[in-house]
Formats: structure tokens, sequence, C-alpha cells
């Protein structure tokens, strides 16, 4: 053995923030028209952070793949009351939306958080918005709405072309005045990506990583999971293989997850953290 070896011990990583998603939506792919009613949903997001959630992302809009726009007054009629209730009660709120007037609103409401998946392309006002406001702001990859998306998904190289566009997102955030410190990266899975894209984005997430931003990793029972197990499943089937996904995430250095089912994930990420531990005793 050589005694010169030094051995350096490697800091555990922190779990990431597990991040609940509460659709208080009509036509969500997944929950669409479950949480309509106030109460119903102000229940079902505590219960979210009852089983682990660090944080509730409220959304009023639905942007699955062929959805409707909605207008920012629905939006805002939808989620805001929300909003206010659970900041009432302690809870982070994140709320998930394209539309500045909305961020404000949901800001001035008690959210702390503006998740917008078009990384303020759809709105021109947003980043002007997000730049007076005290918030984080998570900036997604996008290349179009919903019904448009799909035909977008042509890249030369999907995970190089997907850092350099979120590259220049951040950089037109940070002119505007934004605190890099509140900014948050995802790579937009699901959005203009088709199948193995979003698993090629998923295995690199270093390239983006390199980037100096936290990532939010929102791969929910979306398409390309399903895409792994049989033809019949119910979306609800989907949970195990986000949950796999998210302790894969967090191994990449994730800062946060996105997800439908809480329980599973945060029993993934308890398996994935004492291995991370052990790894580092």
């Amino acid at each position: 053995m050589n005694n010169d070896m030094v051995l350096v011990r490697r800091v555990p990583r922190p779990r990431p923030r597990i991040m609940g998603i509460l659709n208080v939506t009509p036509d969500s792919f997944s929950d669409g028209g479950s949480w309509q009613n106030v109460d119903e949903a102000v229940e079902h997001a505590v219960e979210l952070h009852k089983q682990g959630a660090d944080i509730i992302d409220v959304g009023g809009e639905s942007t699955r793949p062929g959805a409707d726009r909605v207008s920012p007054e629905e939006e805002q009629q939808r989620v805001l009351p929300v909003v206010r209730e659970l900041s009432s009660r302690g809870i982070r709120v994140s709320v998930d939306t394209m539309n500045s007037t909305t961020a404000r609103a949901a800001a001035e409401a008690g959210a702390s958080i503006i998740n917008d998946v078009s990384g303020g392309l759809a709105d021109e006002e947003m980043y002007r918005v997000i730049s007076s406001l005290e918030v984080d702001y998570i900036v997604s990859h996008w290349r179009g709405h919903s019904k448009d998306m799909n035909d977008l998904a042509r890249y030369n190289d999907v995970v190089g072309d997907v850092r350099t566009e979120l590259q220049q997102r951040v950089a037109e955030l940070i002119i505007w005045g934004v605190d890099e410190n509140r900014i948050i990266i995802d790579p937009g899975l699901g959005f203009a990506k088709q199948g193995q894209q979003n698993w090629q984005l998923l295995g690199r997430l270093d390239r983006l990583e390199s980037l100096g931003f936290p990532i939010m990793i929102g791969a929910s029972r979306k398409g390309f999971v399903g895409e792994l197990l049989s033809d019949e499943q119910e979306m609800t089937e989907r949970d195990p293989a986000t949950a796999v996904v998210s302790a894969l995430a967090a191994q990449s250095g994730a800062w946060g997850v996105r997800v439908h089912d809480v329980e599973s994930t945060k029993a993934a990420l308890a398996v994935w953290s004492a291995w991370e531990k052990g790894a580092t005793a």
C-alpha cells in the first residue's frame, strides 16, 4: 500500500427537494378535474405536504400536448385562492405559469417560486416582472406551445442544443436584473422532446449542471416514462418508474424533482440518501 496515498472523504449530497404537483385544471393529462374545488385542492396539497412534499406546485393551465390555452384571468381564479390558503398554513408554494400577470399575483398571494415551463418565451413581460419580485424562478427549456411543440423536437445534439438555449435564457434573465442565486433550470422533459431525447438529457445532466445552476427534473407520469410500460397502464402505474427517475436524478445532483406521487418518490430518495451516506462514511 502506498503510504503517500491520501483518501479524501466525499461530502454527502443533499436530498433533492420534492415538489408535489397540484393541478387545479379540468384537462391536465394525469389528474385534470380532480382538484378544481378549492377546499379539495387545499386538502390534497396538505396531504402531499404531510407525505413529504417540500413544495407544492400549483398549476391552473394544462400544458399537455394539444392543450388549449386559458386566459390569465381564468388561471388566476383557479390558483390564487389555493395559493393564499396554503401560504397561510406555512406551506411553501410554487406556481406553474407562463403569464407574467399571474406570476405577480401569485407572488403577492404568497408564492415563493414561479415555475415557468416556457422559460419566459411565452410572455415578453415575464423577465421584467420576475426581476421585480422576491421569488425563485424555474426557467425551463421550451420551444413552443402545446399544440405545436411535438413538431419542434428537432435537434443536432439534443443535450448540447438544450444546454445552449437554457444558457441564453439565463443570460437574458441576468441582463434583466434577476438575481442569479434565484435561478433554477429545467431541461423541459416532454416539451419539444420525443422519447429517447428525454433519456439522453437525463443521462447527461452533468452537461446541464456545468452551467452552474440548480436543476429541477419533471418526469412524473410523462409519456416517455409510460413507453417503458404496458400499453394498458393507468397513469398511476407510472409512479414507480418515476420514483426511480427521481433517485437517479438525485445521484446526478438534481436540486429538485417534481412529482404527482410524493410517497413513492420520498421512499426512493430515502434509499438513495442511505446509499449516499454509506458511500461517504
